[in-house]
């Protein structure tokens, strides 16, 4: 075991147990305020008490401030047909990014892993921009959505097929497959853009930038039904992925199939991010700023670290997504722009100050 992993370990112990709820509970708090306040922001005029009487009126039966008039049908429409989804959708999205990183990151031992690395997004990007270019037909007829998810499953069998060496996944071919494969598919992406009609392109560039806001209420169940059950393997799996994290040998000393545990979670990133960008389209950074961001908070230790990222993910994305329709009011910007701006910049001071370091990055 290396001497980063041991300091981890004795950091994560000296932690008191109400620490973690504290962070929970911070956490849980600032997304009820987050989603209190994207409810509440838009060109229809809704306050932040209506906003949250028209959430309360849904999910209570024959609440009596839905009938008595002090709610107009446009508030109600604004509030629960268009800003809640969209909100729900960025946090379903922003948490599974952020267990998709952190899953990524313990299968190849690499701080820097992402499941955009290995071209997941890129086979997503390529399905749904054949979807706008060529229209349906040129992909057997499935929709956007569906293109795009296809194409992330595409993207995902090949890296995993060419990882392979000796029958073993090895995570530095892993992630160099990843790197050679997505550029090849953002190379094609790029010729059907480049090759389309010229009313296509402003859909293509928002789609592959990232955006929530078409969201439905329809849209939520696909990376609701992947966040759950990715979410239950990596809890189950919580002290097999800590293993991993002292090596190989150590790992398989410990009794965890090392090829085939790495599999595993390469399906499972590759899963929460196909059923993401098959309904928000490209969005960065948030699988690798968030992790890093939990060890920070609670440790390295799996099983405390990966409920902080889902709601740190969740949080954040839902903030980017308020930021993306207002700091340029009345244009929205795509929500991929908004986290690099904000990610990229955080990542770098976190690097600096030497946090990610004492966090775990290196080893």
């Amino acid at each position: 075991m290396s001497a980063t992993s041991k300091a981890a370990r004795e950091r994560t112990r000296r932690r008191p147990p109400w620490a973690l709820a504290g962070v929970h509970l911070a956490l849980v708090l600032a997304i009820l305020g987050v989603l209190v306040v994207a409810a509440s922001t838009g060109p229809a005029d809704v306050g932040t008490a209506d906003a949250v009487r028209v959430i309360a009126g849904h999910l209570i039966p024959d609440a009596p401030w839905m009938r008595d008039g002090s709610l107009t049908p446009l508030q109600d429409q604004a509030v629960w047909q268009f800003r809640l989804p969209r909100t729900l959708l960025a946090g379903l999205a922003g948490a599974g990014l952020a267990l998709a990183g952190a899953l990524m990151q313990a299968a190849v031992r690499n701080p820097l892993a992402e499941p955009y690395v290995l071209g997941v997004s890129a086979g997503a990007g390529l399905g749904a921009v054949a979807v706008i270019t060529l229209g349906s037909t040129a992909v057997g007829g499935l929709p956007l959505s569906g293109a795009a998810f296809l194409g992330a499953l595409g993207a995902t069998a090949a890296v995993y097929l060419l990882a392979r060496q000796q029958g073993v996944l090895a995570p530095t071919r892993m992630i160099l497959a990843g790197v050679a494969l997505g550029s090849l598919l953002s190379a094609l992406t790029s010729y059907l853009t480049l090759t389309t009609e010229a009313q296509n392109v402003f859909s293509v560039l928002f789609f592959l930038l990232g955006s929530v806001s078409a969201a439905t209420m329809d849209q939520l169940a696909i990376p609701a039904a992947a966040l759950a059950a990715v979410t239950l393997y990596a809890l189950f799996h919580a002290r097999a992925l800590n293993a991993l994290l002292i090596g190989d040998e150590n790992a398989t000393a410990l009794g965890v199939n090392v090829s085939r545990m790495r599999g595993h979670l390469v399906i499972a990133a590759s899963l929460l991010t196909g059923s993401v960008v098959a309904v928000c389209g490209g969005i960065g950074f948030v699988g690798l700023v968030v992790p890093h961001t939990a060890r920070i908070l609670v440790g390295a230790d799996h099983r405390r670290m990966l409920s902080v990222a889902i709601l740190g993910g969740a949080l954040f994305l839902m903030t980017a997504d308020v930021l993306a329709r207002t700091i340029a009011t009345p244009t929205e910007i795509p929500l991929g722009i908004v986290t690099a701006v904000v990610g990229a910049p955080f990542f770098l001071w976190l690097i600096r100050r030497g946090r990610a370091a004492r966090a775990g990055m290196r080893r």
